[in-house]
Formats: C-alpha cells, structure tokens, sequence
C-alpha cells in the first residue's frame, strides 16, 4: 500500500481510485503489426472481468511516468527498463486526473501476471482490443489511445534557428544543448498526445559538432533533395515534425508525410 491508495472525489462529484491520481501504462509493439499489452482484472479487482491496461494510483512523489512503470512491474513481470516512453494522455476531471504513458518495446517480452489483481496478461492486436470486454473507462478513450501509438521523431533544420546556413559551430552547438535541455513537447503538431518525449534529430551544414544524449545530429548536404531523406518516416509507427523555414524543404517534407512546424513554434519552446 503506498500513500496514493484510497478513493477521492472529483470536483464533478465522481468518485475515484488514487488520492494523488493514477496513471496506467500504454505499451505497444510495432513489428509487422501492432500489438499493445492489455492486463485482464482479477474479479476482486475494481472492474474485474474486464480488460485494460497496467496502471494504478500514484504516490504523491511520483510523476505519472514513474508511477506507471512502478504499477505495471508490480502488476506483471514486466521489465520496465525495456520500455521506451513517447508520450502522456490525460484524463481530467477536475481536482483528479488519469494519465496514459504511451510506449513502446522494440522487442515483444513475455509477460506474465504478477499479482492478485491481475488474471492474465496478453499482447492483442490493436485492431482486436475493441472487441474485448474492456474495463469502461479505457473504452471509451480507446480511440483516442490508438491514435497515440505513434513515436514521434522531431527534426529540427539548425538553418532555420541559428541564423546562419547551419555551419556556425558555436551556434550549433548553442542550439544542440538546449534541444537536448528541451524535455516534453506540449501538442506536438500531427499527434494527439498532450505531452510528446520525441527522438529529436538536428540537421546542420558542414559544421563539425558531435551528438550528444538526446539529440543526433546529422550532417545534410545543401539543397533540399537531401533533407527529404531526413523528413520521410522511417517505420509505420514513425511520426516525424519537421522544423523549417526554408520553402522548398518545407514542400518536400509535406510530400515525404511528415508534420511542419515553424521555427517561432520551436523558439517559443527554447525560450
């Protein structure tokens, strides 16, 4: 028992598990297609029978993230080191919230039930997971779930940030820091997360400035024929936002299926 267990009522009078909120993780597997880990109640369970995600209330120190990933090891033999975050969800009704993490593994576990609030634990083709007996909250908001199941990639042309043409080491290097400082995105454009964790990849001129934890830079030859490479999704989950100014780019990245952000979006951010 943690100090988050325990009923609460929201503002709109509904009554509610986790005094501090709750969180539930969201996890999927791209492969040929996608799977996402779906936790059957156990009948004593709030909602047993039913069929929903990992998750519980939240410790008053934790963030929904932390909280998640602690309910799902708990709750399954999941190992949440393996687990790669993209993006929270939220569900708020006024005094109480409910946030789904969506992540994702780049190699399908076995998991098993680990606790008595568990019955089973099974990887279920997104497609299928309306047809199971859902647990009546995750239902409803399933739609908007399954549109979340995205890793979002944001490429960012230093060109159209730095003032210069992307070859100013120092400028690059300025701007690499403080994307690498960045944290969650706010509504990235293209998703329907409120908060995106994006792969963040900088493109720059011939300037000789290494990545750093959270950010690859890339060297791009001039032209636009070469960003297009860089703006095109590389997997079916993929959602790339790319930020540039620069109107050809910008047309060929609209061509190769990403997302555009303009570059006062992206300062805005940094500021």
């Amino acid at each position: 028992m943690g100090d988050g267990d325990g009923w609460v009522n929201c503002d709109a009078g509904h009554r509610h598990w986790g005094r501090h909120g709750a969180a539930g993780l969201l996890l999927y597997h791209q492969g040929p297609e996608p799977h996402v880990l779906l936790q059957k109640r156990a009948l004593l369970s709030i909602g047993g029978g039913t069929w929903g995600i990992l998750g519980g209330a939240r410790h008053s120190h934790e963030d929904a993230i932390t909280g998640a990933l602690r309910e799902a090891g708990e709750e399954s033999t999941l190992d949440p080191s393996v687990v790669r975050v993209h993006g929270l969800v939220g569900e708020h009704h006024g005094g109480w919230s409910y946030e789904t993490v969506i992540a994702s593994v780049a190699e399908r576990p076995r998991v098993r039930r680990a606790s008595f609030e568990t019955a089973a634990v099974a990887w279920v083709h997104a497609d299928e997971v309306p047809r199971k007996k859902l647990f009546p909250a995750f239902a409803d908001g399933w739609s908007r779930l399954r549109e979340a199941l995205v890793r979002p990639v944001l490429v960012v042309d230093a060109a159209a940030l730095d003032g210069t043409d992307g070859d100013g080491a120092a400028a690059v290097e300025w701007l690499r820091d403080r994307l690498a400082a960045l944290g969650p995105v706010p509504d990235l454009p293209g998703t329907v997360a409120d908060l995106s964790y994006p792969e963040i990849v900088l493109a720059i001129g011939d300037a000789d400035v290494p990545g750093v934890d959270g950010v690859r830079v890339v060297a791009v030859p001039a032209g636009a024929e070469a960003f297009t490479e860089l703006a095109a999704p590389g997997a079916p989950d993929e959602h790339r936002v790319v930020v540039t100014g620069d109107p050809e780019r910008r047309r060929r990245t609209l061509a190769a299926g990403a997302a555009l952000a303009d570059p006062s979006w992206l300062r805005g951010l940094l500021s």
